[in-house]
């Protein structure tokens, strides 16, 4: 403000004294609510591969290794380049930060417009594997002196592996300090019928459709494809599987179920048996079939990451593609800036703030066979705060 402007030095003296205290006041107002957006998060560089992978393998909330503290480290330096070689293909690194920046930035805008009595409303990202992580956020949060604190998983379907892995670090913050929190913590832990996610996930998939060729698009074949769980996993109870069936099933009514359609799974990694049928073996069976006009959905993935960018459009859209003989394959687009997803977050966080519950019912039960002591800890501590 104090810049020259036009050369009248009154009327920089009026700018800067009218205009600089309001921004000093915007600068000084602290959020009342903080919503902290959870998710695994990916490297936004080829450098950051390496770090990402390590936290990944020595989580083991995600996953269970033999003498995991060593086979971790050698795994993740192992896999580095090959990952990193990935990467590389869709531009040099995850957008995922950028993409839930956006989705941030949309949602309090909406929020405080929607619920001033819990403005402000600030957003915080926090990742598992990469900067910014959980635990940093939660730091942030509570410098900026936040009164009410809403964790809010940005995986719409529940699992241990993703955002029980991030709620127990959230639970972990506090019980490796021996503090309390400063702030009335409250979590949004699934989502996954929510009616604006269904309504930009069957949008996406109708602006997809009108790309094949018309004599074509009556016999397209849909694949929702999700992240898959080990079976291990599977059977100790987690929620997952039925929980992506449900966003499937409300996104095909909301369709007209216009299309035949199939739920499969991406992303298996190692010897071990994983939820099938697998995305990619799933493609080849179409095509020996005759059917080789294919629509993926992403339907477990809000935003824009690898297991989009490059295993279902260059592992599976191009190379598998061609090599099956598919006549048409495409991916529906991710939400990612869609400003009616960000209502559909916005919608989210205004409805749980009126609920003033603490957590989902079904996140106080843990799975029947859970074998991770650290769940039914952090359970519990959900479910213990009180909001009043």
């Amino acid at each position: 403000p104090c810049q020259p402007y036009g050369g009248n030095f009154c009327i920089q003296l009026m700018y800067c004294c009218t205009i600089l205290p309001v921004c000093v006041w915007l600068l000084s107002v602290k959020p009342k609510t903080g919503i902290l957006m959870l998710n695994m998060g990916g490297p936004e560089k080829l450098e950051d591969v390496h770090d990402f992978l390590l936290r990944l393998f020595l989580d083991t909330d995600l996953m269970k290794l033999p003498v995991q503290s060593k086979l971790g480290p050698f795994i993740a330096a192992r896999r580095t380049s090959k990952i990193q070689e990935q990467y590389s293909k869709i531009g040099g690194g995850s957008p995922i930060k950028h993409w839930t920046s956006m989705q941030g930035e949309g949602m309090v805008k909406l929020l405080d417009e929607m619920s001033p009595e819990t403005a402000p409303h600030k957003f915080y990202i926090g990742f598992r594997y990469v900067q910014p992580l959980t635990e940093e956020a939660i730091e942030e949060m509570e410098k900026d002196g936040v009164e009410r604190a809403v964790a809010f998983t940005q995986y719409p379907q529940y699992s241990c592996s993703t955002t029980g892995s991030s709620l127990n670090a959230i639970y972990r913050y506090y019980s490796n300090r021996g503090a309390r929190p400063k702030m009335r913590w409250s979590v949004i832990d699934r989502w996954p019928t929510h009616p604006l996610l269904v309504e930009c996930f069957a949008d996406h998939v109708r602006n997809e459709l009108l790309k094949f060729p018309e004599e074509k698009r009556d016999d397209v074949v849909i694949l929702f494809s999700a992240h898959s769980l080990p079976m291990a996993v599977v059977n100790r109870g987690d929620p997952y599987p039925q929980e992506v069936g449900a966003t499937v099933q409300r996104v095909m009514e909301r369709l007209g179920h216009c299309n035949p359609y199939r739920l499969v799974w991406q992303s298996r990694v190692g010897p071990m048996q994983w939820l099938g049928p697998q995305t990619d073996d799933v493609i080849k069976g179409l095509c020996e079939r005759g059917k080789k006009n294919i629509l993926l959905v992403p339907i477990a993935f809000t935003s824009d990451h690898i297991e989009t960018l490059h295993e279902l459009d260059i592992e599976y859209g191009q190379v598998l593609g061609q090599e099956c003989g598919v006549e048409n394959i495409r991916r529906a687009e991710s939400l990612n800036g869609n400003p009616l997803f960000m209502e559909a977050l916005a919608d989210l966080v205004q409805s749980h703030l009126k609920s003033n519950e603490p957590c989902s019912r079904q996140l106080t039960l843990r799975c029947p066979l859970c074998t991770n002591p650290t769940c039914g800890e952090t359970k519990a501590f959900f479910a213990s705060q009180t909001l009043s």
